[in-house]
């Protein structure tokens, strides 16, 4: 059996992140269109930072914090942020491309014209996040927590969300087609008009006890 992974600010005490060492805080800097290739960060807090149309390609962040951090226009190639936590971020226009969050969480960020192709995004935390006109293409979401997620008019093609929780999450409107529905309870989402393949079809039919033949 697969064992979860323990998520980032997770402390069963205090819904707050310990507090930094001021040793790694970047606090209120602009690092507008920089480069962040090739460098690893560990367990660095970084607070109110402008990264708009910064550029990451294989840069490794383990276990950081990103607080009222403004991702707007950037791109990130390969790139891992493994048990990070986001708070009160802005991911606009955003794009991810064979990138790792595994274990991360997310806190109220806001996600407009976000774009997700491939990557291992597995044991993530996004409960309530609005992912509304998302794109998530190929990704490996396994036992994601999408519990009222907004995904309304979302494309959600070729994604693996086998164990994810999608209690509440809203998909009206919402592409699924090529992606694992098996961990889907339909009667607990919003669905109305979400498209999907045959196939699926046939899943979702058998999870409300019908037989297919």
């Amino acid at each position: 059996m697969t064992s979860r992974r323990p998520r980032a600010n997770a402390d069963p005490a205090s819904p707050e992140p310990p507090g930094p060492d001021e040793e790694t805080v970047v606090r209120d800097e602009d690092w507008y269109g920089r480069a962040l290739s090739g460098r690893t960060w560990t367990r660095c807090t970084f607070l109110d930072t402008d990264w708009t149309e910064v550029e990451s390609d294989g840069a490794v962040f383990e276990e950081c914090t990103f607080a009222g951090v403004k991702f707007n226009a950037s791109r990130h190639r390969s790139a891992a942020f493994v048990n990070c936590t986001f708070r009160r971020c802005t991911f606009f226009d955003t794009a991810f491309t064979d990138c790792k969050f595994v274990g991360s969480l997310f806190r109220q960020s806001s996600f407009t014209l976000l774009e997700v192709a491939g990557g291992d995004w597995s044991f993530v935390g996004l409960p309530g996040a609005d992912l509304r006109g998302a794109v998530l293409d190929g990704v490996r979401m396994r036992e994601a927590d999408l519990t009222g997620a907004r995904l309304e008019k979302a494309t959600v093609t070729g994604t693996d969300l086998s164990g994810a929780t999608l209690r509440g999450a809203r998909l009206d409107g919402a592409d699924l087609r090529g992606s694992d529905l098996s961990a889907l309870d339909p009667l607990t989402v919003q669905r109305a008009g979400a498209v999907i393949s045959p196939e699926q079809a046939m899943v979702i039919a058998q999870a409300l006890g019908f037989r297919v033949g």
